[in-house]
């Protein structure tokens, strides 16, 4: 069985995620987050809550112990954040990395050019992608909150396909990215809804 730390517990990604690995997996979830009150009450002996910040590296760090995947659903000082993620995941001994950001950040959408606002995914993917961890970046597309699983993948380099991704969606394929360490390792995927 392995085990999967979420920080940012509280996304929308992320309690959609939740939901997929109890009711659909045998995973053992640490749900990161600076207040677990807003998280309710989780029903599962296979989820712990963990009140912290990202910031605190030996918080974080004591987080990590015994943990197989880390699924990072962020916003805020990405740049920060990636850096004290990549770092402390070094010292943990932990390999395997769920890192959400957003579509956009290689300029890959045809006909947009996303300004500054995506700098801080641009810093934080770069970090990632200079570190030595078995990590896959998703970059969704805008999210939409429709009860669907349905999505398609674009590599880095390759023109971003759709426009709109359900938060059910991007969930689903972190849950079989948790549960296939294997898959997409050191790869950057756009996500999107297939036209």
């Amino acid at each position: 069985m392995s085990h999967v730390l979420v920080l940012g517990a509280n996304g929308q990604i992320a309690r959609e995620a939740i939901d997929l690995f109890l009711k659909e997996t045998d995973v053992r979830l640490t749900l990161y987050l600076r207040k677990s009150s807003r998280l309710g009450n989780i029903d599962s002996n296979r989820a712990r809550v963990i009140d912290g910040d990202v910031m605190d590296q030996v918080k974080l760090k004591d987080a990590m112990n015994g943990v197989d995947v880390v699924y990072v659903n962020l916003a805020g000082d990405l740049e920060q954040y990636a850096r004290i993620i990549v770092e402390t995941m070094k010292s943990a001994g932990v390999k395997r990395l769920i890192f959400i950001s957003s579509m956009g950040i290689y300029d890959e959408v045809p006909g947009q050019k996303y300004s500054s606002i995506l700098d801080p995914y641009r810093k934080a993917a770069s970090i990632v992608e200079a570190s030595d961890l078995d990590y896959t970046i998703l970059r969704p597309a805008w999210f939409t909150r429709s009860n669907e699983i349905d999505y398609e993948i674009t590599q880095k380099g390759e023109p971003f396909k759709g426009s709109e991704v359900s938060c059910k969606s991007v969930a689903a394929l972190v849950v079989k990215l948790a549960e296939s360490p294997e898959l997409e390792i050191r790869r950057s995927l756009g996500v999107s809804k297939p036209h």
